[in-house]
């Protein structure tokens, strides 16, 4: 394919995918009563794109930090002229009468005992990812949900990408040929917060805030925003942002779970700053073919900035590199150049909550974008990978029975303990 087909196939088939989100007019009519649990960053990314998309009012907030509490309700009042009902304990939000759906934007940690509990009182939920913070309450997120019969929605809005859409379609129509491998990297450099252990601030309550997670002595590095890099809350890199790349990656191949995992990784350059590898190396062998992650959070990445962030499809006709924004499409053979294009996909994380948003006015499941139980495998797929990094050594994952197979070691890690005054949902 030349650079001009290429770039006429992939304006022709995007132009549908990169209009903004579409709210039935029978949906507009009525407006979602919502609560949000966890109102630091990106529980108000999703609460303000929900308030975007339309036909939707917070009426209840909940944090554990009284500074976000204030903050975030003094916002929404003046995005929707309404002061939503603030409560520190979620389970009094989650008995506020005329309640119809939440928003789940607390840590992993939290995620597990908040979605469950919102599913017994038959509340939709738009839970952020990853679904949960190990395998079996993920397991349990999926009985409450079918028990519940709700509308749930899981925030991987890379679903939305047109780029990744368009990755999916070239792949399908045999432009790249059968794909034998995948490969997959997010290289950056983070920014790191004070080490130093000290007082948590006056408006945190630290306690509630680690839930049923360790309560590890508080520093800025592990607290808002910084505990994804803490393996005890965010548990690494790959967990928090790779897998974004690792459920788009399943959703355009139309992939399970891996069979094997085998990481290969070190917490050196970073290791008085993070507790999570800094550099990682995993192999997921999946039924379709192997994908490989690799990050480096230091350095200057790849040789091509451009591809610090992104997948490559590696197909007998042709490699595919694609990211949020953008395709580049290298042909097999001699003499052949690289052929880019722009897809950008304007209101990603809008297009995501919206499909949410109709579902529930419609009542209709099929609406949505990301189950829980496409959400539970991605998920799932990471904290493996990641399990194998810690006990140094392959998991095999047994697709019927849904554990690991003849690794004591690693079915340890499917399940953690959970802190005194915690029961694990199940």
């Amino acid at each position: 394919m030349d650079r001009r087909s290429f770039i006429q196939k992939a304006s022709v088939s995007t132009a549908g995918m990169v209009t903004a989100f579409h709210i039935p007019a029978f949906a507009q009519n009525r407006k979602i009563k919502i609560g949000l649990i966890g109102a630091g960053w990106y529980g108000m990314v999703v609460a303000k794109a929900a308030l975007k998309v339309g036909g939707v009012e917070l009426v209840a907030v909940c944090d554990v930090d009284s500074e976000h509490l204030k903050s975030s309700a003094a916002e929404l009042v003046s995005l929707q002229g309404n002061r939503p009902k603030e409560f520190k304990d979620y389970r009094e939000l989650l008995d506020m009468k005329g309640l119809e759906a939440v928003i789940i934007g607390t840590p992993p940690q939290w995620h597990a005992m908040q979605f469950v509990a919102a599913c017994e009182k038959g509340l939709d939920i738009f839970c952020e990812k990853p679904l949960a913070y190990d395998v079996e309450e993920g397991k349990a997120m999926i009985m409450a949900v079918e028990k519940a019969g709700n509308i749930v929605q899981i925030g991987f809005q890379r679903r939305q990408s047109a780029a990744f859409q368009k990755a999916k379609e070239l792949i399908q129509d045999g432009t790249t040929g059968k794909i034998h491998q995948i490969g997959a990297q997010i290289h950056y450099n983070p920014v790191h917060e004070d080490t130093t252990i000290q007082d948590p601030p006056a408006s945190l309550d630290w306690d509630t805030w680690c839930g049923p997670a360790p309560k590890l002595p508080y520093r800025p590095s592990i607290g808002h925003k910084a505990w994804r890099l803490e393996k005890e809350y965010g548990n690494g890199h790959l967990v928090d942002w790779g897998i974004h790349h690792i459920d788009i990656i399943r959703t355009i191949m139309g992939m399970e779970i891996p069979k094997s995992f085998q990481t290969y990784g070190e917490m050196e350059i970073l290791k008085d700053k993070i507790t999570t590898p800094d550099t990682l190396n995993a192999t997921m062998l999946f039924e379709e073919c192997p994908v490989i992650w690799q990050h480096r959070l230091w350095g200057s990445g790849d040789l091509n900035p451009q591809f610090n962030n992104g997948v490559f499809f590696y197909g007998e006709k042709a490699t595919l590199f694609a990211s949020d924004n953008k395709l580049v499409l290298m042909p097999a053979g001699r003499n052949q150049s690289p052929q880019e294009m722009d897809v950008p996909t304007t209101d990603m994380q809008e297009k995501h909550v919206a499909d949410f948003i109709n579902a529930v006015k419609a009542k209709d499941k099929r609406l949505l974008s990301c189950t829980t139980e496409d959400a539970w495998k991605s998920t799932t797929t990471v904290q493996l990978a990641t399990a194998a990094y810690y006990i140094g050594s392959e998991i095999k994952w047994d697709a019927v029975s849904k554990t690991v197979t003849n690794n004591p070691a690693a079915a340890k890690l499917l399940a953690r303990n959970y802190r005194n005054g915690y029961q694990r949902p199940s």
